[in-house]
Order: C-alpha cells, then structure tokens, then sequence
C-alpha cells in the first residue's frame, strides 16, 4: 500500500478545506492510503512520516508567506534533515490566500526549496492554466470560479477565497483543482515506487 501524508495548516478553513480535496485526489487511486494531518498533529508525530511513501505540504498565505504554524512543524520537522530520513520521498504543496494574487508563489517556493532541502522529488501542478476551459483566457474577465487552475500556477494548487466564509470558498475550480493534484502525487508516487521495485 503506497502511503501519502497530507500535512497542513489553515487558520481559518479554506486550507482544511483544500486539504481535504488533496487527500481525497490521492485515495481516489488504488492502492493508495491517504492520511491527512495538522501541522501541530504532524510536529508532534513526526516519526509517522518516515512510514509515507509521499508528503504534501499545505499553508495558507498570510502577508505574503506561509504561516507561522507551517514554518514552526517546518523547523520541528528539521530533525529529520540531519538524517535525511524523507530522502527521495515524493512531495508537493499548496496554497490559498484571500485574493487572486497574495503573492501566494512565495508561500510554495518556501515549500519547495523545504522538500529540497530533505532531498524529496517534488510534483508539479501538470496541468495548464484554465484545465478544460481554453477559451476563458480569451476574455477579460478570466477563468471562472468553476474552472480548474483558474488562477494559472505550475508549482502546486493555488486557491483564492476573498472574504469569503469556508464552505462558499475556495471555488469549485480551486477544490477541483487540489483535488486532481492528489492523484498526480499518488500516481506519481505509485509509478516510481513501482519502478524501484523493478531495480
């Protein structure tokens, strides 16, 4: 069974909410098990990642960065660093801020270079800006709330909530979105951990 841990943060229920779609995504795929984890569940546990096969890190987006609860399980989670015990583990991360932009490439950048720095194989988003619906980029208005990466990021799920109580937000795109990227991670994972038992 190839195991794939989601860890994250959300301070007000958009991120559980995206979280909740990525873990959905990633056991959707056969032999897949998908465990979903709290930043703090996961600091206070962190010996149970050395069991995953892959590690999603999700954060909102708070004044341009990840959230300090994200970066304290990040620093927690260095232990794991001096012994390069998630070596070659698969990884991935998304994100959600209140607006469109919210200089959310920041947050995964600092989720990417963290999966680096434990020498992990990090998954791209795979899926071109407005997935599905082409023409929408014709329009000034944009991709719609429907559409699937409407917010056009390559490196991992973005999701834009406004001021927008969880439940009505993210969209229906962006939880789609998080949602497809669960079953890349899990497929991507199954497909090298396949390969390695080949070797």
């Amino acid at each position: 069974m190839i195991k794939v841990a989601i860890v994250y943060h959300s301070g007000f229920g958009h991120t559980k909410l995206q979280a909740e779609a990525v873990q959905k995504g990633a056991a959707s795929i056969e032999g897949v098990d998908a465990m979903l984890l709290t930043a703090e569940e996961a600091g206070n546990n962190l010996d149970s990642l050395d069991e995953a096969d892959a590690i999603i890190f999700g954060s909102p987006t708070y004044m341009g960065s990840m959230s300090a609860e994200m970066k304290k399980f990040l620093e927690t989670a260095a232990a794991k660093w001096f012994t390069q015990s998630w070596k070659d583990k698969v990884a991935g991360a998304f994100t959600n801020s209140s607006s469109f932009s919210g200089d959310k490439l920041n947050t995964l950048v600092g989720l990417v270079i963290n999966a680096m720095q434990h020498s992990m194989i990090y998954v791209s988003l795979g899926m071109q800006p407005a997935e599905g619906d082409p023409e929408s980029m014709n329009h000034i208005e944009g991709p719609g709330p429907e559409v699937l990466n409407r917010i056009g990021s390559y490196m991992g799920p973005m999701a834009a909530s406004f001021q927008v109580d969880p439940g009505d937000a993210p969209s229906t795109g962006d939880i789609a979105t998080a949602e497809r990227y669960g079953a890349r991670v899990a497929t991507v994972t199954q497909q090298l951990i396949r390969g390695r038992n080949t070797v």
